[in-house]
């Protein structure tokens, strides 16, 4: 019985290791597995009383936003030494500036899937304003995956989220 047994084994091993045909068709694309891969944009635009202290930026046709991703940004607030050299300081959107009169100057941002639009706030004097904090303003804007967003919270730091996201791209498109 157990030579019965092993005959019909190695008999049904060869029948299937010996089929041949053609593969037949390829089967429909599956989804791209678990890379996170952000975008981050960085522009320069000025804040002047000609656009209202106010500017859109659209988003390049070239760059997939959907509705679900998360739109974060950043404005460059200072650059500082560093033993490596100069390091960009990044500060999330809404911030403000104080002055000594008690002032505020507020740079904020509102957002679709297919745009951002940047403009100014504050109970200050945008004309009484230095140009230092009106012109040559550069911001990253950040596009996140929501499902990264979401397992991610920590959205208020530049670094943080360059470094969860290694294979992010900046794209400068000053």
């Amino acid at each position: 019985m157990k030579k019965i047994a092993f005959v019909l084994v190695i008999v049904f091993a060869f029948t299937a290791l010996s089929c041949e045909g053609d593969r037949g068709p390829q089967g429909p694309p599956g989804l791209d597995g678990g890379l996170e891969r952000g975008i981050i944009l960085e522009i320069t635009n000025d804040f002047t009383p000609q656009n209202d202290y106010s500017f859109n930026y659209s988003f390049p046709n070239t760059i997939e936003v959907f509705e679900s991703d998360v739109i974060q940004v950043y404005l460059l607030e200072e650059v500082v030494d560093d033993i490596n050299g100069p390091a960009d300081v990044w500060t999330p959107l809404p911030t403000s500036f104080f002055f000594n009169d008690g002032s505020q100057l507020v740079y904020n941002y509102n957002h679709t899937y297919f745009d951002a639009q940047f403009f100014l706030g504050g109970n200050v004097d945008f004309g009484t304003v230095s140009n230092e904090l009106l012109l040559n303003q550069t911001f990253r804007i950040a596009i996140i995956p929501a499902d990264f967003a979401e397992n991610n919270p920590d959205l208020n730091s530049m670094e943080a989220i360059m470094q969860a996201m290694p294979n992010s791209e900046i794209i400068n498109l000053n």
